[in-house]
């Protein structure tokens, strides 16, 4: 496998790939900015990266951000990964979330609810979780 090639300058759409890596209700494109941002080794994008790696709510952007700050020849530690609540007060937001809904709301319904209401959240736990999302927020639900 060819090993990337890194250049020693700003990107032209460095502006574009700031907004994207800050978007904090869409963890894909925050991964995707960090994929292009590890393709230009430059002050603005190390310390972007080094921001990302320690502050994103999601393991997996963070540990991308690492990975790319290391390809540069950065001295970085990959930050442990965080425990409970990936983003303060989401378990009294979902608290919030379940109790508007009508008695005998469905899963579906508190799910579909979450993701319009709280955009940052879902996106947030859909990153962390993965495949189990569906399932670790079915039994969040069943358990508030």
């Amino acid at each position: 496998m060819n090993k990337p090639v890194i250049k020693n300058e700003l990107p032209l759409n460095f502006e574009e790939l700031k907004k994207a890596a800050n978007r904090t209700s869409n963890w894909r494109e925050r991964l995707e900015a960090v994929e292009e941002l590890g393709q230009w080794k430059h002050e603005e994008t190390v310390k972007l990266l080094t921001r990302i790696m320690e502050n994103d709510t999601v393991y997996k952007v963070q540990e991308t951000a690492f990975q790319k700050l290391k390809a540069f020849g950065e001295g970085v530690r990959l930050p442990a990964q965080k425990k409970g609540d990936l983003i303060k007060g989401a378990t009294k937001a979902l608290v919030r979330i379940k109790k508007s809904l009508p008695k005998g709301h469905t899963f579906e319904e508190f799910k579909e609810k979450l993701q319009k209401m709280r955009s940052d959240i879902y996106d947030t736990y859909e990153g962390e979780k993965g495949a189990d999302f569906d399932q670790w927020l079915e039994n969040t639900w069943a358990s508030l």
